[in-house]
């Protein structure tokens, strides 16, 4: 059996693992990856972040053919089918991992596939893929960033041809005209969001009395409006009791006594720590029920010279946030001084429309008992959104009373994700250059969605002179 010995061994190569090794080798470190997948790139490249992302583009581009009357002249409305969209988004992953791979063969990082595991608390075994045979890695230092899977209760039959979880469900070879998505988090609302825009009529089942309720209260309704106006019916405070495959669809009983029947289903309620079959309990390191490694500050384990990073240490779950934490862990092993603790996320939900925010929300406000007021633009009264015919959705920043400090920014419609960046950096800047008047003090090109900042800061200030 061939052994090698590394100074950082990484495994996984989603967000985390790739950007922990080349930053490792920057840094002059030798680093080993492996890979349990048949190429690189993670959950985030096959089965979550990119595919989700590119099917929504593509959903969404269907969309505005069907509903903007300027296409009419061209032909009438059209009718996609799922596996058509979806060759849209096998383009771009194919893309990724040509990128990726680049990444790994010019940081001189060595890959290897297969199946890792524990041997000791330095030496990680990987079972060999490909036809070769096992490997042995040594290393000084270990990053566990093997991510995150769709929870599977054992009472749900997942080898069923019409029930799927959320990875599978990239394998849908039909377009079913009922779906029951059951679990509306981020990732149940978002396919909500993508078949309904197929014309799929879906059953959303929600397992709290509101949809994202982390979110502001706000933005959360107007998620719920804009997914029921697509014909989404949703269904709040629901459990199920026994979900059934049959040759022509599948049956959801509830504890409520409600049966729901769909051609296809898909579990979207909760993810797993990608930690089963490493033997981490033979290196002193236990994982939680969810599957997921504590880590401190710094992504040290348990074991100080191993670390973990990315969805296998849970919150906030984010292929955004699952970069910076990979890095930092390098950037510590390397004992550099641009490491950091990851804290600040913005979320991003790629709903349609799709949604981002940062800060605190008016509940963690008035909770704390801080004194803010709010500020806000509607795009439907911006030149951009009337132009571009994306009219839904706002702006709405929360700035203290007195100090006028951003405190919180939330965001609602198209392009959200880019939008609240701009805020963001504001709010990161020390003293006085933090408030909302930069936003009046600064020129915004016309027309353009940030100029939603000026807007909002000015409406803000409005009530504040007004009381």
């Amino acid at each position: 059996m061939a052994v090698y010995h590394y100074d950082v061994v990484v495994i996984g190569t989603g967000p985390a693992g790739e950007s922990a090794a080349v930053n490792a080798a920057k840094k002059g470190k030798r680093v080993g990856v492996v890979e349990s997948y048949k190429v690189v790139g993670g959950n985030c490249t096959h089965m979550g972040t990119i595919p989700s992302k590119a099917l929504r583009h593509a959903v969404k581009q269907i969309i505005e053919f069907n509903t903007n009357p300027m296409f009419r002249d061209i032909g009438e409305p059209r009718w996609f089918s799922f596996p058509r969209v979806l060759k849209q988004a096998e383009q771009v992953m194919a893309k990724q991992v040509q990128m990726r791979t680049n990444f790994y063969a010019r940081n001189r990082v060595d890959v290897f596939f297969g199946h890792a595991r524990f041997t000791d608390a330095n030496t990680v075994l990987v079972e060999g893929a490909r036809g070769k045979g096992d490997e042995e890695l040594k290393a000084d230092k270990i990053v566990i960033a093997t991510g995150s899977s769709p929870y599977c209760p054992p009472d749900v039959d997942f080898t069923h041809p019409r029930i799927y979880n959320s990875d599978t469900i990239l394998k849908l070879s039909h377009t079913p005209r009922t779906l029951i998505i059951y679990g509306a988090g981020v990732i149940g609302c978002e396919y909500a969001s993508i078949f309904s825009g197929l014309g799929v009529k879906v059953d959303l089942i929600d397992t709290r009395e509101r949809l994202l309720s982390f979110l502001d209260y706000q933005i959360s309704d107007a998620l719920s409006y804009h997914l029921r106006n697509n014909g989404v019916v949703i269904r709040h405070n629901e459990q199920y009791e026994s979900v059934v495959g049959t040759d022509t669809g599948v049956v959801l009983t509830l504890k409520s006594g409600k049966k729901i029947r769909a051609d296809a289903f898909l579990w979207c309620n909760g993810r797993t720590g990608n930690t089963a079959d490493m033997n981490l309990e033979e290196i002193g390191l236990t994982p939680n029920s969810r599957g997921q490694l504590e880590v401190n500050e710094q992504y040290q384990t348990e074991v100080p010279h191993i670390y973990a990073a990315g969805d296998v240490i849970g919150w906030p779950s984010l292929a955004s946030a699952a970069y910076d934490q990979g890095r930092s862990a390098s950037s510590h092993i390397s004992g550099s001084s641009d490491y950091r603790y990851v804290d600040e996320v913005p979320t991003g939900i790629y709903t349609i429309p799709e949604i981002s925010s940062i800060g605190q929300s008016e509940e963690e406000l008035t909770a704390a008992k801080i004194p803010y007021e709010v500020g806000q633009a509607f795009f439907k009264d911006t030149a951009r959104a009337q132009i571009t015919g994306e009219t839904v959705g706002m702006l709405k920043l929360l700035f203290h009373r007195e100090t006028l400090q951003l405190l919180g920014i939330h965001c609602f419609g198209d392009r959200a994700s880019e939008i609240i960046h701009i805020g963001q950096a504001i709010m990161r800047q020390q003293g006085e250059a933090n408030t909302i008047e930069y936003f009046i003090h600064t020129t915004f090109n016309y027309p353009t969605m940030a100029e939603a900042y000026r807007v909002a800061a000015m409406n803000g200030l409005n009530r504040i002179s007004n009381h």
